[in-house]
């Protein structure tokens, strides 16, 4: 265990005269299939593929990656997914949906939690999107088709990628 944190070897490989054998989690295969699935709170279900995201109005945000580089990320905003799934938006955001919350979760299993409030543009000050290209390129199979990516964090630590699954909850 490192920092309470389990190690799974996955491999063992010399680098520059040591040999490397650390693994994060899970990495799962990689893929290449756009699919994303929205879950509301009334338990129903939306899978969204290419055609679905095609049908959202693009966006560009820039934002500096784990590279340290500034990047040039294109997808659709994370809000209007949310919309077209069925979520509550705007005006419809009030009493007990102030409590809402949306967890992004990743094909390995990394999960981050957002408020709805701070999603929403009448709300927030954010630009939050699904980004599908990167400097003009689409995804690499490595980095998974999707990528949530948050420009006003300091940390890159929400920028979820390979991202499959948004659920949205209530606080108790």
């Amino acid at each position: 265990m490192l920092c309470g944190r389990r190690l799974r070897v996955k491999r063992i490989v010399p680098l520059l005269g040591f040999f490397v054998a650390i693994s994060w989690g899970q990495t799962p295969a990689p893929t290449s299939a756009v699919e994303l699935t929205v879950k509301l709170i009334s338990g129903q279900t939306t899978q969204l593929g290419p055609q679905d995201l095609a049908k959202l109005a693009r966006v560009h945000v820039k934002g500096v990656a784990h590279d340290g580089k500034s990047h040039d990320y294109e997808g659709v905003s994370l809000c209007d997914v949310l919309v077209k799934a069925g979520a509550p938006a705007a005006d419809a955001l009030r009493g007990k949906e102030m409590a809402d919350y949306v967890v992004a979760e990743a094909a390995d299993g990394y999960k981050v939690v957002f408020s709805v409030t701070e999603l929403d543009p009448d709300f927030g000050n954010q630009r939050i999107i699904i980004a599908d290209k990167a400097d003009g390129q689409s995804r690499s199979a490595q980095e998974g088709p999707l990528r949530l990516v948050v420009p006003g964090d300091k940390r890159q630590a929400r920028w979820v990628r390979m991202l499959t699954t948004l659920t949205i909850a209530r606080a108790q």
